[in-house]
């Protein structure tokens, strides 16, 4: 009877216990006394693309923030196995904070360093695409609109040379990129999405004017591709809708997704990526309910590229914890 006794006291006594810590910790959370960063404050229900008008929007080379700058150096800087791949100049990183839309913030390492990119400037092609539907020399059928989201989403070189061909070549790719309104290939930033060769083996071959290469991108200019899109300014706010929705649900779970499905199962994830031999690539856009609005753009010449993508991304999420 007496270790009955103590025994239901105890068993009160921690019921009580555990009832208070978890009313202390309700409080705590109410009050935002726990000292939670803003980062994991719930944002504003937003969809994409987020539309900022003219006086307020700044080109994203205008949005470089010194302390995001600073965070993301000392982040990449501190791993001993990507500093020397960023002082060899063998990879690249580019980051853009759209927690806010009205102050974007952007930091890049090597962002001005081309290098080849496999798959990732079949965005490009993309775009070219929309820009011909908008102008009416390529027809918007069901039969395009499929070979695009295979061309984005499963990354399908066949459909891809398709779309190269059905736009009239190479060249007509080139203008888009080069168009003032885009700028996303232009020598004095250091080059930047290029498309110089189909898909396929047969067919011929343009460099790009700096570095010779057939499939090139910086990690700048495509963090300003996801930038443009991401405020409508890509051929229009329609057709920029139209083409996050081919860059939406990722068919090819590895590098950022693979890591983003375990960080944030519930973010919507606009993404292209590339890889031949030793050269990955990754670019993504983060939509989440809570706090993940990022874009991230990673390029990588390593045999262990894959797993340092994967491994890139919640470093990058502890940047922008801060």
């Amino acid at each position: 009877m007496w270790k009955h006794c103590i025994n239901k006291k105890w068993f009160t006594l921690r019921v009580r216990t555990n009832l208070a810590k978890w009313h202390l910790l309700f409080v705590l959370v109410s009050m935002g006394s726990l000292g939670l960063p803003a980062f994991a404050q719930p944002l504003p229900e937003t969809t994409l693309p987020v539309l900022i008008a003219d006086e307020h929007w700044k080109p994203l080379l205008q949005n470089t923030d010194s302390p995001l700058q600073q965070r993301l150096e000392k982040k990449l800087s501190q791993n001993k196995r990507w500093n020397p791949l960023i002082k060899q100049q063998k990879m690249g990183v580019g980051l853009v904070d759209l927690t806010d839309p009205q102050h974007i913030k952007f930091a890049r390492v090597n962002g001005k360093v081309e290098m080849y990119a496999a798959s990732l400037p079949k965005i490009a092609i993309l775009l070219a695409s929309f820009e011909a539907f908008e102008q009416g020399t390529l027809s918007e059928t069901p039969e395009t609109m499929q070979d695009l989201q295979k061309m984005i989403r499963v990354s399908s070189n066949k459909t891809a040379t398709r779309m190269i061909d059905r736009l009239g070549g190479l060249k007509v790719i080139e203008a888009v990129l080069r168009d003032p309104r885009y700028e996303l290939y232009d020598e004095e930033m250091g080059g930047g999405l290029w498309v110089g060769k189909r898909y396929a083996q047969a067919g011929n071959r343009f460099p790009d004017p700096l570095k010779g290469l057939s499939h090139a991108a910086t990690v700048t200019q495509v963090s300003r591709f996801y930038y443009l899109l991401a405020t409508g300014r890509l051929v229009s706010p329609e057709r920029s809708q139209q083409m996050l929705q081919i860059l939406s649900k990722p068919g090819i779970s590895h590098k950022f997704v693979h890591s983003l499905k375990l960080l944030a199962p519930k973010a919507n994830l606009y993404r292209k990526s590339g890889t031949w031999r030793n050269w990955h690539s990754d670019s993504v856009l983060v939509w989440g309910k809570q706090w993940r609005r990022y874009i991230l753009v990673s390029m990588v010449e390593a045999s262990q590229g894959e797993q340092i993508l994967r491994n890139l991304v919640p470093a990058i999420e502890e940047v922008l914890e801060h």
